[in-house]
Formats: C-alpha cells, sequence, structure tokens
C-alpha cells in the first residue's frame, strides 16, 4: 500500500500540508497522520477525503520511536512522501531557558524528526518525496533564539546533505525555510506575540501560503522552499558559499560515481 506521512499534524503547518495535499493525491492510497494528541488528529482525519491512519506518537520519545519502527515493520509501506513539520521552540535568553525547554528542542527538532527519516528511508523508492521544515531562523545565529535557530540550522544542513544523497536514488527532498508563521506556534514560543520584534510582526506569514509555496518548489523538485520576499532576500545574502560548496560536493559524487561504474 502506498503511504503518506506527516509530523505535527495536529496544527500549524503540519495540519495545514494534510488540508491542502488532501485533494492532491493520486499515488498514495493512506496518510498516516503523527501528532503527541489525539483528538486534533481525529478531528483532522474526519475532515479529509483520503484514507487516514490516527498515529499518537511523542517523537521526542525514544521508546515511541521504537514502537513506531514495528508499526513500519508490521505494515511494510510504500512511503510516497514524508512530511517533518513537528517542531517546538522557546523565545528568550539562553541562560534564562530552563534545561527541560532546551531539551525539548534538542528531543525533538533534532534528535526525533533525524531518527524519524532514518526509520522511514528503507520504505521510500524512486519518485518518494521527503518535505523537511527547517527555518528562516536556520539562516543566521539568534540571539534570544539561540536553541532553536541552532536546531533549524541543523534540519536546513541534514536536508540540504539528504537531498545530495538520495539524488540518485530518484528520492527528492525540499526543505522548507519560512520566516514567521500566522500558527500557534507564535504564541507557544513567544508566550505573548507582543514580545516578538516589528520586523518579525510585519514579516508573518499565513501558514497556508508557506505550505502551497512548499508544495509547488517540491512539485518542480526544488531543494528550498523560501516563502515571501523578505525571507528569500535573506536566503540569498547568507547561502551563496554553502551553494558554491555543495556543488562541489555534488560533481565529486559525480565523479566517483563515474570511476566505480568504470572500473567494475
Amino acid at each position: 500500500m502506498n503511504i503518506g506521512i506527516i509530523t505535527g499534524a495536529s496544527s500549524g503547518m503540519g495540519r495545514e500540508f494534510a488540508v491542502q495535499i488532501d485533494s492532491r493525491l493520486s499515488k498514495t492510497d493512506e496518510i498516516w497522520l503523527l501528532a503527541r494528541r489525539r483528538e486534533p488528529l481525529e478531528e483532522l482525519a474526519r475532515t479529509m477525503h483520503t484514507k487516514t491512519r490516527v498515529i499518537p506518537i511523542d517523537l521526542s520519545d525514544e521508546r515511541e520511536l521504537r514502537r513506531f519502527r514495528e508499526v513500519l515493520a508490521i505494515a511494510e509501506p510504500k512511503l510516497t512522501f514524508l512530511v517533518c513539520a513537528a517542531g517546538t521552540g522557546y523565545h528568550g535568553a539562553f541562560a534564562a531557558q530552563t534545561e527541560e525547554q532546551v531539551s525539548a528542542m534538542l528531543r525533538l527538532n533534532v534528535t526525533g524528526q533525524t531518527g524519524l527519516i532514518k526509520l522511514c528511508l528503507p520504505y521510500m523508492r524512486k519518485g518518494s518525496r521527503i518535505v523537511l521544515f527547517s527555518s528562516g531562523a536556520a539562516f543566521a545565529p539568534q540571539p534570544d533564539f539561540a536553541v532553536y535557530a541552532a536546531s533549524k540550522a541543523y534540519a536546513y544542513s541534514l536536508g540540504r546533505a539528504l537531498g545530495s544523497e538520495l539524488r540518485q536514488k530518484g528520492i527528492g527532498v525540499t526543505t522548507v525555510c519560512p520566516g514567521p508563521v500566522d500558527t500557534p506556534f507564535l504564541e507557544r514560543a513567544y508566550g505573548d506575540r507582543a514580545h516578538m520584534g516589528r520586523l518579525k510582526r510585519l514579516t508573518t506569514v499565513s501558514a497556508r501560503r508557506v505550505v502551497a509555496k512548499a508544495l509547488a518548489d517540491c512539485g518542480r523538485h526544488r531543494r528550498v522552499s523560501v516563502c515571501g520576499l523578505p525571507m528569500q532576500m535573506l536566503y540569498l545574502a547568507t547561502q551563496s558559499t554553502q551553494e558554491l560548496i555543495l556543488g562541489f560536493l555534488d560533481a565529486g559524487r559525480i565523479w566517483q560515481d563515474i570511476r566505480r561504474k568504470t572500473h567494475t
């Protein structure tokens, strides 16, 4: 059976991705909706046309990830897409944040998402797609958002590297890097939106717009999706050197593959 997986589907961009992709599917028989809270997932599932499976899971918990490995092993799905939209963040000075807040960001944004991709990759084939939500915060260090921005820089780097590694297998990776998005994440991160800087308030965009752009970029096989002119300008200003390095590394990988084929 052809399966699609969406994490963070209970709210925000994960939920919006499920809503928008529901009417576009042709090669996916069922969508698995993953998040910690069952009730919002079941509410979303009742509104969708595609067959769904609700899987409450805390991706930051290694024990629950191990149980999800068993779910995959039993179902043996053919994964057409994996959308990694789950994430958490807290605004404030690093010294003032609690150990639990720091740990929660690292467990979910780094360890949990990486572990899930690792579990899912064996079930992906040529034509499968990974959509990995990073952030415009990945493009530069952000005081008072230090750990969150660093975790998103990790996601950005992981997505770009995986895109190069998996391209020859026909598995595409699109890394989504929005600026501030009008979702419940802002209330959780800031406590009060009044604590957001004026520039961030002015550049906040809707989840619908970000996801529509991500789907369009994924369909065009673009490696990075950046929504909005301010974020696109920041991306261009900070990524030219990285793009050059990735170009050299890709050329090296292609050359090594040619040499291996020539000698075999």
